[in-house]
């Protein structure tokens, strides 16, 4: 999968072997998201490296079907299959029995792993994983890819329950670990959410090695969408946005990549149009699809409310394709995006501003692909896999208190 591709090299290894644990409740390919491929990533190239990986997952898959977590990694489930969403919404359950199962797992092997990296949400794996640590005595490094502020726990949860959620971050985020975060916004919220030590900001992707120059295309009158189809994603409001830009850009379509709970909502605003709409939902399909798709449109779309990065930003520009994000409080994505060189910074998701960032793409033509491919050629250490690695590998290496080893 040529996003996911692995590159072993023996000097990543600066020291011995480690065990390391990973800790996520969703596993790649069974879901697809970013921290999901993040983890996947990571555990084959470790594991590709001669550590001893263990991925600690819930089962997303039929009982009795074979699954596994990539080459060399061990897989264990700590619970079994649930729907992680309700109308669009996290569920409470699956988080608190993932927390319970994670709990159990460690207390049975107190002493199996060097190293502890899992993601702070859902939250309850990381405060079983801080319980169990003084009889563990593992390094913690943890994956914040988005903070919550309290006005946004009250929208998601309501009054009641968005207080607790909003209590329950601000606990795991005093639990003392090494922090890792995307964006220099979410590691602001961090630190004033109670984090006692300085956090890393890290803007991975998730590339093994640069993209194959030859995959670039010249642009075609295609705007593409590529993510999880809820409600903070709006992928929605690129249907509107097409047809307005079409005024603009003759000949324009959409396409519309993925899958979830907003997916219905999305083909009826597209049924609205008709027969001849010039949007389509297209689901899922594999990597190399998307990835050929993608390389010959005239932006990525990412009308996102809230992001923690925006890995598939990084992943277009590679290919030379810039992207369209909109402004927010809550959209990490923004701060990967120089406007008028890599890309547009909409001042909102509504169809005026959308189609007019289209437009500015559109005309920015030839010249804004070639700043395209300038901007992730100078940033392609930083927002490589490998680069991300040698971070990851360098927090391992310090003992649990955070001193060097």
């Amino acid at each position: 999968v040529h996003g996911l591709a692995i590159v072993p090299r023996a000097s990543v290894r600066d020291g011995g072997a480690m065990r390391i644990c990973l800790i996520y409740d969703c596993l790649f390919p069974y879901t697809i998201g970013g921290g999901e491929r993040w983890y996947r990533a990571l555990g084959e190239r470790l594991a590709a490296d001669g550590h001893d990986v263990t991925y600690l997952t819930l089962r997303q898959w039929d009982r009795g079907e074979s699954a596994d977590a990539g080459p060399g990694v061990r897989l264990v489930t700590v619970g079994r299959r649930w729907e992680l969403y309700v109308r669009g919404r996290r569920r409470i359950v699956p988080p608190l029995l993932f927390g319970a199962g994670v709990f159990w797992h460690l207390l049975r092997h107190p002493r199996s792993y060097d190293v502890v990296h899992t993601s702070s949400f859902p939250y309850f794996s990381l405060l079983s994983v801080a319980a169990l640590r003084p009889l563990g005595r593992y390094a913690l490094v943890v994956d914040w890819f988005e903070i919550w502020t309290r006005e946004y726990w009250r929208e998601y949860l309501g009054r009641l329950g968005g207080w607790i959620g909003w209590r329950v971050q601000r606990l795991c985020a005093a639990v003392p670990q090494q922090a890792l975060c995307l964006a220099h916004k979410h590691a602001r919220r961090l630190v004033a959410a109670g984090l006692r030590s300085e956090p890393l900001v890290v803007r991975r992707g998730l590339y093994g090695a640069p993209p194959d120059p030859g995959l670039r295309r010249p642009s075609e009158p295609l705007v593409v969408f590529a993510g999880r189809l809820i409600p903070e994603k709006q992928a929605i409001a690129m249907v509107p946005a097409v047809v307005l830009a079409a005024r603009q850009v003759p000949g324009l379509r959409g396409l519309i990549f993925g899958d979830g709970p907003e997916r219905e909502h999305v083909q009826q605003a597209i049924s609205r149009l008709g027969p001849d709409a010039p949007v389509r939902a297209a689901g899922f399909v594999s990597e190399s699809e998307l990835t050929t798709t993608l390389a010959r449109a005239l932006c990525l779309m990412l009308p996102t409310r809230r992001e923690g990065l925006g890995t598939i930003v990084i992943e277009a520009a590679a290919l030379g394709v810039p992207s369209i994000v909109v402004e927010g409080p809550d959209n990490g994505a923004t701060e990967l995006i120089e406007p008028g060189r890599n890309g547009v910074v909409a001042p909102s998701a509504t169809p005026g501003d959308l189609a007019d960032a289209i437009g500015a793409v559109h005309r920015g033509g030839k010249r804004m692909r070639e700043d395209t491919i300038a901007w992730y050629e100078s940033h392609a250490r930083e927002l490589s896999l490998e680069g991300s690695l040698q971070t990851v590998l360098g927090l391992y290496r310090r003992r649990p208190d955070g001193s060097p080893s």
